[in-house]
């Protein structure tokens, strides 16, 4: 059999899928008497007491010059690594505002970044196709600059998205505009397993986020442009173990809930989701009704350690804090004091949840402390 007969079978085999996906959905759909919001309310349950002393600006990272793209905590709490569009890796220590190291990039156009479990090291990747690890204990070169110690090089496309397998120090897993999830490891510098690509049952347009169970490290969720988000086995990397519909947009963010049996989504659509990964279920949507049809795109997304708080920056400056019980906004920091003044491009949360950190377009990054209701989150 020819490659061209091939092809046409794979058309004819994946419009056969989409039309029985659609039936499925329509049948779901016909048996879904409520969302996770709509059983809250239905027990009586009251949502979340959060006001704007409740989670402040406590500092201001200022030192890029120009768009934060990325950002990552170490697990010990007290660090931060920034990717910026001015070609540099800062990290950060988040207790005093000081710069401990700053990284010049071969390639200024980074787009993520993430510290490894021991924190000794950092990853970035960006328009340059490759994942650029830096080991922060190396001596610096005649020029003052951090040496890369290893490059991560077989992506055909830029590289949207990294992360350290948790309690892996040599084992990384990345996203592309390639369609493709890569498992590096970083001692060799050679591809594990490869995860999606042509004939493969995986995503069918760019990967822009990735996010690794961090009860079951061998599985990661992924979204991509094409409106989907994946659930992938590392055991077996020819095709997705589940294909999660729902966006109406690109997948630009992906989260997994603290207990590992759910995820969060956030999409160009406007919304964000909540979805099982043991039934293929959506369970929730997040979404502010906009009275026009400028609605800002969710660009990132963080939970809180218990799951109760959903964090989501938006395009347009907003940073909306959601109970996920009652899918309702407690808080948006945009509105407060000492505010982004741009897009919010990326967040997260500390490793003890004590402190929300968010990047933005404006070139700063902000540290946002938990009052009263750190015993809630």
């Amino acid at each position: 059999m020819s490659v061209a007969e091939l092809k046409d079978r794979h058309v004819a085999a994946t419009e056969t899928v989409n039309a029985l996906r659609e039936r499925l959905k329509q049948k779901r759909l016909s048996l879904l008497d409520t969302d996770v919001a709509g059983y809250a309310i239905s027990k009586s349950r009251t949502s979340v007491s959060f006001g704007p002393t409740d989670l402040v600006c406590c500092r201001t990272l200022q030192g890029h010059t120009g768009k934060v793209y990325s950002l990552d905590w170490t697990p010990e709490k007290n660090r931060i690594v920034s990717a910026s569009q001015d070609g540099r890796l800062i990290v950060w220590n988040a207790l005093t505002s000081q710069k401990t190291h700053a990284i010049k990039l071969p390639c200024a156009w980074v787009m993520t970044c993430a510290f490894s479990p021991s924190g000794q090291s950092v990853a970035c990747g960006g328009l340059d196709s490759v994942c650029s690890i830096f080991n922060l204990n190396s001596p610096m070169d005649k020029d003052g600059n951090l040496p890369m110690s290893k490059m991560l090089s077989g992506h055909k496309g830029y590289v949207s998205s990294c992360q350290y397998v948790p309690d892996e120090e040599t084992r990384l897993i990345t996203s592309s505009g390639d369609h493709t999830c890569v498992l590096w490891d970083i001692t060799t510098g050679l591809r594990i397993s490869l995860f999606g690509g042509e004939f493969q049952s995986g995503h069918t347009a760019d990967v822009l986020s990735v996010s690794i169970n961090g009860s079951n490290s061998r599985m990661f969720v992924s979204g991509s442009c094409d409106a989907t988000a994946c659930l992938w086995d590392t055991r077996v990397a020819s095709r997705a173990v589940r294909t999660f519909h729902g966006h109406e947009g690109d997948v630009n963010t992906v989260k997994f809930f603290p207990d590992g049996n759910r995820f969060g989504t956030g999409s160009d659509d406007g919304t964000c989701r909540l979805f099982d990964i043991r039934t293929g279920h959506q369970l929730q949507v997040y979404h502010q009704q906009n009275n026009d049809n400028d609605v800002p795109h969710v660009t990132s997304i963080a939970f809180s350690i218990s799951g109760r708080l959903l964090f989501a920056g938006y395009s347009n400056g907003d940073c909306y804090v959601w109970d996920t019980l009652l899918a309702t906004v407690v808080l948006n920091l945009g509105s407060l004091q000492n505010s982004h003044e741009a897009r919010i491009s990326c967040l997260g949360l500390s490793a003890d949840g004590s402190a929300l950190c968010t990047g933005s377009w404006d070139a700063n990054l902000k540290i946002w402390a938990f009052g009263g209701h750190r015993t809630v989150i």
